[in-house]
């Protein structure tokens, strides 16, 4: 199901038949480095991460991590969306794209569309972001959509310090 559409891209609700392109992207180096192992080493896994992770989520929430795809072809790219984690009060936007699809503009035209979505159309107030504070690309990012670092923040004693960035809506129409 299409959730939201730009002029090169389309964002869905993810299937258990984008457990490829899933097990690919959270196994990217990249991934790794700033997000995290998810622990999907097959395809299986990586089916049960979206059925217990995407899909639950958006039947949860109405709103997950979609995935990314270009319009001319279908090809996946990435994923982008809306995240409710239990360690934030607030909903937040993330994102990963997979390197060979940096630096074409994909990610700044899903997280900003996504950003609107989350805004207009599901009506929040605020929503967040959060980022390694060696993760210079993604806070460029974050900062081009609107969103502004607000201070850094750790879940738990053993985590590092995040930076966690911030949109209000009441301070700035899109």
């Amino acid at each position: 199901m299409k959730i939201l559409e730009t002029d090169r891209l389309s964002l869905r609700l993810q299937t258990t038949d984008d457990a490829d392109f899933i097990l690919e992207l959270m196994n990217d180096p990249s991934w790794l480095q700033f997000i995290g192992d998810r622990g999907l080493r097959t395809v299986e896994d990586a089916r049960e991460y979206i059925v217990n992770g995407p899909i639950r989520m958006y039947e949860q929430f109405g709103f997950c991590l979609y995935l990314v795809e270009r319009n001319e072809d279908r090809s996946p790219v990435g994923i982008c969306g809306l995240v409710k984690r239990d360690s934030l009060a607030n909903v937040d936007i993330g994102f990963a794209f997979l390197p060979k699809y940096w630096g074409k503009g994909y990610a700044y035209e899903a997280a900003s569309a996504t950003l609107t979505y989350g805004i207009d159309t599901l009506g929040l107030n605020r929503i967040v972001a959060i980022t390694t504070q060696d993760n210079e690309a993604s806070a460029k990012l974050l900062e081009k959509i609107g969103l502004k670092f607000e201070r850094l923040v750790q879940f738990s004693n053993d985590a590092e310090e995040l930076r966690l960035f911030s949109f209000n809506s009441d301070s700035k129409t899109l």
